[in-house]
């Protein structure tokens, strides 16, 4: 009786098991698929020159001072002081301005009447970590081992 009791748990064991794994559970001999890395970059859009998410997010910070300011200069024939006088020109809020610590970069903007600088340097460069500037030219200038400045290679 012993050795059908036992049976009869190992049975009742491996039904449950596959109840609660599924078939695949239970039949599944050979390793699954293994997923594509996390750390891999998906573009957001065609033409994406962000190299990271953190790139990514920190561009698109750049970009939203970059047309708030060009409105800023519509309005009133001059660039912004700072950040917190663009908020509300465009789509830059006070928020955006309060923080100069985006992410994985640290944003310095420096505003006179007529120009501007905007920098965006990495806590830890990387090749996808890397430095961004932009002026009142509006193109956004990049370097991977040092702060970009007005002569670095314009981003692409």
């Amino acid at each position: 009786m012993k050795r059908g009791l036992k049976l009869g748990c190992t049975i009742f064991i491996t039904l449950l098991a596959a109840s609660l794994l599924g078939p695949a559970g239970l039949a599944q001999t050979e390793p699954a698929a293994s997923a594509p890395a996390q750390n891999t970059y998906q573009p957001k859009f065609p033409h994406d020159p962000a190299k990271s998410g953190a790139e990514s997010q920190t561009l698109g910070y750049m970009r939203t001072v970059i047309r708030a300011d060009k409105i800023y200069f519509k309005k009133r024939t001059e660039f912004a002081p700072s950040l917190l006088d663009l908020a509300g020109h465009g789509s830059f809020t006070r928020r955006m301005a309060h923080s100069t610590q985006r992410g994985d970069y640290t944003i310095h903007y420096r505003g006179k009447k007529d120009k501007y600088q905007l920098t965006a340097i990495p806590q830890q460069f990387g090749p996808d970590h890397r430095a961004f500037y932009a002026d009142e030219g509006g193109k956004i200038r990049v370097e991977e081992d040092k702060p970009a400045g007005p002569e670095s290679p314009v981003l692409r």
